[in-house]
This record gives C-alpha cells, structure tokens and sequence, in this order.
C-alpha cells in the first residue's frame, strides 16, 4: 500500500535546500521515497552570504514551513532560525559544518574556483573532491558520479563562484538552536570527511534537544547515497513537526 502524502493540505510545506553545485536532483530519490505532496527544492542561487539568501528567501516562503538543508543548505538554515525561528515548524540538518569558516580558507577557496573554471567543472570536481564527497566503497560508482557531476556542470560556474561566497562569510549561529524548540533532525554520515562526525557532535551538544543519526555506511551525499534511511528519519521529523 502506497504511503500517504505528508504535509497534504497542510500550511507547512517542506522546504530542501541544496548544497554547493546541487539543484532539485539532490532531493528526488528522497521526495520518491518521503511521498510529500507539498515540497520545494531550493537551489542556492541568489545571494553572496547566507544573510542575504535566508532573508530572500523569508520574504517569499510562508508564514510557516518545514526546513531541511544539505551542507552549504544547512548553514543558510541555520541563519534563517537565527533570523525567525518562529517560522520554522521543524528543522533538519543533513552533512554541516556549524563554524564560521576560518579566514586562511578564503584565498584557497577562491583558488578553487578559479580551477574549476579553467579545467572545467567535471574535471575539477573528479580530480578534488569527489574523494571525499562519498564513502569509500561508493567511489566506483558511476551513476552516483554522474548525479553529482550532472547537479554541478547544471549549476555552472557562476553559481559556484556565488556560493563561495557563502562560504567564507558564514557564520556560526549554533547559540541560536539554545532556544529553538521545534523538532530537529540533525543526519551524518560516518564516512564524511567534508563535514565530520567532530562537526555534528558540536551541533548536537548546542541543540541537546534534537535528534542526532549518523548513517554508518554513508559519507558527504547521504540524501543520494542513502535515500532510504534518511527518508525514515525525515519522515518521523515530519510527523512530529506538523502536530
């Protein structure tokens, strides 16, 4: 029997807010298994700091909403509870690194930008970091690499050289999670060396009240890597959030 759709006739739609170089194709083998009826994927797109994209996007979503962000997601989640925690009716953090980022990051950052626009953008990304964005037993596969390079050459350069920007200028709003009570998810993978296990473990010490999960097979990608178990733990979140 087919699940019913969450959030059906419901004023709290579920926001998914994508990583760096990640638009809806993130999401989808998620949403397939969730079955929401009322959803957005949001591609990180309009802004050059995580003040400026979360106020964008506060001025457009509704009076209330589910929010679940990925990585660079994340961080832009995390400035919108500073800014209106109000508005959130439940909270999910998948694969984040809470701290602002150091300054000595800046120049190789930009750096990296720089790279990928001369090399190109699947070139680059396979060379640098497509070791680190999957477990180890993942790294031969294919299809999981063509997605991730897909949502990246899809998002383009630009986009990158935006989201750098975000990046750098982050800040760290994890005092903001002392008083946000709405039900929180925070998700992990084991294997993730962009954002460890050391960087959920400060997350969920300031959010004692949130639920923590660390899928042990997975790395950076878990919403691709691993779309079955995040949809469990997404879809008690949920239900917990709309009562």
């Amino acid at each position: 029997m087919k699940a019913a759709p969450l959030l059906e006739n419901h004023d709290a739609p579920l926001i998914l807010l994508g990583g760096t170089l990640c638009n809806g194709r993130l999401w989808q083998p998620l949403i397939e298994q969730l079955n929401v009826a009322h959803y957005s994927c949001v591609t990180l797109s309009g802004g050059d700091s995580a003040h400026a994209l979360a106020t964008q996007l506060l001025e457009v979503l509704p009076p209330r909403f589910c929010l679940a962000g990925f990585s660079l997601g994340a961080m832009v989640a995390l400035q919108m509870v500073a800014l209106a925690p109000e508005r959130i009716s439940g909270l999910a953090l998948l694969s984040v690194n809470p701290f602002s980022d150091l300054p000595e990051n800046a120049v190789n950052r930009r750096m990296a930008v720089r790279e990928a626009r001369k090399a190109g953008m699947t070139r680059w990304l396979s060379e640098n970091l497509w070791p680190k964005y999957v477990a180890p037993h993942r790294l031969d596969d294919a299809a999981l690499h063509h997605t991730i390079m897909q949502m990246a050459e899809e998002c383009g350069i630009e986009i990158f050289a935006r989201q750098t920007e975000v990046a750098i200028t982050r800040t760290d709003h994890r005092a903001a999670l002392a008083s946000f009570m709405a039900p929180m998810l925070i998700l992990n993978g084991a294997h993730d060396a962009i954002c460890t296990p050391q960087h959920h473990y400060a997350l969920a010490t300031a959010a004692p009240h949130a639920r923590w999960i660390t899928l042990p097979e997975s790395g950076h990608f878990l919403p691709l890597e691993a779309p079955q178990r995040v949809a469990i733990a997404m879809r008690n979140w949920i239900q917990e959030s709309i009562q």
